[in-house]
């Protein structure tokens, strides 16, 4: 392919190289003189393992050569991969300078163009970035319409800066957003070579998906450095207990416990972060990201509320009572919280959970159930179907079996609030409100 690569940094240099090695003819495009010398030179413009090597590589092949000038390096490719920087401001808010400043150069250079060419943004953006800055730039520019004079697809990269070139062939996956599924397949195309899983979705997806990946790497690492303070005021080798951690690849190192959804709860996790604070204050010790997770955990269920009084109906019936599906542990159940809640708003309350019968309650967790919900037998259904005839808004808490069975009898009045997205929106005739989709 003929490739246009806007900026030469430390991503848009080894896109740049890697694509010309691989076979690909590509000009690199920069507003610093010194960036396009160095790889004229078949020099590297910044510091990474083996980048000069490929540079040097691709200019001997005659697949790479670099330019200030944006008009020709539109005029000698199909598709511009924008690689600028996106540092923050004071604010936090990402500085988008150089992104418009490109899209308005490449937005001109393709005014008078009458081959269709894609436009793919590479740098870090916020959701929201392609559609409400880049696309309607490039159209202002060109004066053509996104869709047919031009295309644009999101290709978030994940490349490592000391690594980035082993990163560049040996990606998770290969994510691309677009509106136009045939836009997505063309870049996708760059990648043939590469052997990952390629993923094709949405514009804000592939946008947002940067975020979470770099949110959960900066988590991981705080997660193990407080681990790592405590073990240390108790006599612990932290390394030990992350390794030994690290081996559960069911439940530690996997897609568990990683699903949007309500608030955790039961009779361990609650109880041992409490106990972790407790023990961490004893030794003078702040660890502000485990302290903060059982606050958090208290705004989903606050968060939940709202949704739901927003709603302005005074009959609601929840579905599972229980801390988590196919069980009648009651103990720390969120829902139970949730229900609290809600009688204090004053709203007329049903509850259905086909595990739990008051009856069979005993001990700790009736004592429990009691104490958080006076009257409570007054409040339970005796059928998922009693429930939907009694209530304007249906909280779905957890997977109950039954609701699948029973979608078809929602009202077309009726409100569904999936907690667990445990029901399909098209299932029901009213209106449905996933927590977080």
């Amino acid at each position: 392919m003929q490739i246009a690569v806007f900026g030469l940094g430390y991503v848009g240099a080894v896109t740049a190289a890697c694509f010309a090695v691989d076979g690909h003819c590509v000009i690199g495009v920069d507003t610093d003189t010194y960036k396009v010398q160095r790889i004229m030179e078949g020099q590297s413009p910044i510091v990474e393992r083996d980048l000069e090597d490929y540079i040097r590589r691709a200019r001997e092949a005659g697949r790479l050569v670099a330019t200030t000038c944006a008009e020709e390096a539109v005029a000698q490719s199909d598709i511009a991969l924008i690689c600028v920087g996106t540092p923050s401001r004071r604010n936090g808010s990402p500085n988008l300078e150089f992104v418009e400043r490109v899209c308005h150069q490449i937005g001109a250079a393709l005014a008078e163009r009458e081959k269709p060419y894609t436009v793919v943004v590479r740098s870090t953006v916020l959701p929201g970035t392609c559609e409400q800055l880049v696309i309607p730039a490039l159209e202002k520019a060109s004066g053509k319409r996104h869709g047919e004079g031009f295309h644009v697809c999101m290709n978030p990269e994940f490349l490592r800066e000391g690594t980035a070139i082993h990163d560049f062939y040996h990606p998770p996956l290969t994510v691309i957003g677009s509106q136009s599924a045939e836009a997505a397949d063309r870049v996708a195309e760059l990648y043939a070579n590469i052997p990952a899983e390629y993923v094709k979705t949405d514009l804000r997806t592939a946008e947002m998906v940067k975020y979470a990946n770099n949110a959960f790497h900066a988590l991981k690492i705080t997660f193990a450095n407080e681990i790592g303070a405590w073990c240390k005021r108790e006599g612990v080798d932290s390394h030990v207990v992350m390794r030994l951690l690290t081996m559960d690849t069911k439940l530690n190192i996997s897609p568990a416990y990683l699903t949007p959804g309500f608030a955790f709860g039961g009779s361990c996790l609650p109880k041992d972060l409490r106990a972790l604070v407790y023990r961490t204050h004893q030794h003078d010790l702040t660890l502000p990201t485990l302290e903060s997770i059982l606050v958090s955990n208290r705004l989903q269920i606050e968060r939940t509320v709202d949704l739901i009084t927003q709603l302005g109906k005074k009959r609601v019936g929840v579905v599972g009572l229980a801390f988590k599906a196919g069980t009648d542990d009651l103990r720390e159940s969120p829902v139970v919280t949730l229900c609290g809640y809600l009688i204090g708003k004053g709203l007329a309350l049903r509850i259905y959970d086909s595990n739990v019968s008051l009856a069979a309650i005993y001990g700790s967790n009736r004592a429990y159930i009691e104490r958080e919900i006076p009257h409570i037998h007054t409040l339970m259904c005796d059928s998922l179907q009693q429930l939907i005839d009694e209530s304007e808004v249906v909280v779905l808490a957890n997977h109950e079996e039954r609701v699948t069975q029973h979608a078809h009898r929602f009202r077309a009045d009726q409100t569904v609030i999936d907690l667990a997205r445990c029901i399909s929106p098209e299932a029901i005739r009213g209106r449905y409100l996933g927590l977080y989709w």
